[in-house]
């Protein structure tokens, strides 16, 4: 451990990032908080303050500030800022590579970091890969104390991670829900709203037997869109299924012949509840191998996190579902809880809007 001359010797040169070197000047001489006060006239306190984006500095300041600091090439230096506060103005968000969802992470990092804009935050990206564990980059980013929070998704009813998270009391907010008792961060959407939203859309659309491809059913929300699916057929009285043996996760081609498969054995769904534009895309060409007309002979309702799907394939009706504004949602609960705000106030279920057509 450091002794207290070399946490003071911290307290006004925190941070000392790399730069392009002065003329004469060793590759080591990089820019400082008393470089900036230097060239400013104002105090060190005042130049961490200004860059911290204090509100009791003038606007003017702070901008200055920070505009010369970008000019010279000042970056805080991570490890001096944990050794002096304990804290690493980082947040981590851990992200497993999707191609099943489309633009999944991409309307995550973006709506993140529209939060964490005008903070000290930083986002670094850790890599859940599909061969490890989940729990595994959550323990290296707590025992490391890489970041001061951290954001996942694909939430289990019972998920270790949560648990794990909950027991080190360290900050975090998960894309969906757990169901431990102990409350905790969390952005979500209502699947089982949508679910059965969808149901009663293809049901007045004139199907008599609606189908729909669930995600992992380790998963919360698999649970969530199940019980929203079967309660509105249930209550309209349509003959229904879930589809087997393929996921939200399973390949496009597994997909496709999954659905030309059931198309030519008795009684097909005419009617199809999708949870992504990817899997969708896959039903929908296997209707139309089955010789199906979208929006005629079969109709398809899926959620869409893009403005592209519809130009690819007019036809399937779909329901909107906000990746950059959860992503946002989940940053600016995740300041909130490392600033200690209690959990119990920190979610958020967006609620699915239905704009069907005439």
């Amino acid at each position: 451990m450091p002794g207290m001359g070399e946490i003071d010797k911290l307290q006004d040169d925190l941070d000392r990032p790399a730069r392009r070197p002065r003329r004469g000047a060793s590759p080591s001489d990089k820019p400082t908080l008393k470089t900036i006060a230097q060239m400013t006239g104002l105090a060190v306190t005042t130049i961490s303050r200004a860059l911290n984006n204090a509100p009791e500095l003038a606007q003017e300041t702070r901008e200055r500030v920070q505009r010369i600091a970008a000019e010279i090439g000042y970056l805080p230096d991570r490890a001096a800022l944990r050794l002096k506060t304990g804290r690493t103005n980082v947040i981590s968000l851990v992200l497993e590579p999707d191609e099943h969802i489309y633009g999944f992470g991409t309307s995550l990092v973006t709506g993140i970091t529209e939060a964490l804009r005008g903070t000290a935050y930083h986002l670094v990206i850790t890599p859940q890969f599909r061969n490890i564990a989940g729990i595994e980059p959550i323990r290296h980013i707590v025992r490391n104390r890489m970041a001061d929070g951290v954001i996942f998704s694909k939430v289990e009813p019972f998920d270790e991670r949560v648990k794990f998270l909950f027991d080190a009391g360290f900050p975090f907010v998960s894309h969906g829900r757990s169901q431990f008792a102990q409350a905790h961060a969390f952005v979500d959407f209502d699947n089982e709203a949508y679910a059965s939203g969808a149901v009663e859309r293809l049901a007045k659309r004139g199907c008599r037997k609606v189908a729909i491809l669930l995600p992992e059913s380790a998963l919360t929300y698999s649970e969530h869109l199940r019980d929203g699916f079967v309660r509105a057929a249930e209550a309209l009285q349509l003959d229904h299924e879930i589809a087997a043996d393929v996921t939200l996760s399973s390949p496009t081609d597994a997909i496709r012949t999954h659905v030309i498969k059931r198309q030519r054995r008795p009684d097909p769904p005419d009617g199809y509840v999708c949870c992504s534009e990817i899997s969708a895309l896959a039903v929908i060409d296997g209707l139309a191998e089955s010789g199906r007309i979208i929006g005629g002979t079969a109709h398809v309702v899926t959620k869409q996190a893009t403005p592209l799907f519809a130009q690819f394939r007019p036809g399937a009706e779909t329901v909107f579902e906000d990746f950059v504004g959860a992503g946002r949602r989940m940053g600016e609960l995740l300041l909130l809880a490392i600033g200690g705000a209690p959990a119990e106030t920190l979610h958020a279920i967006g609620a699915p809007h239905f704009a069907w057509p005439d």
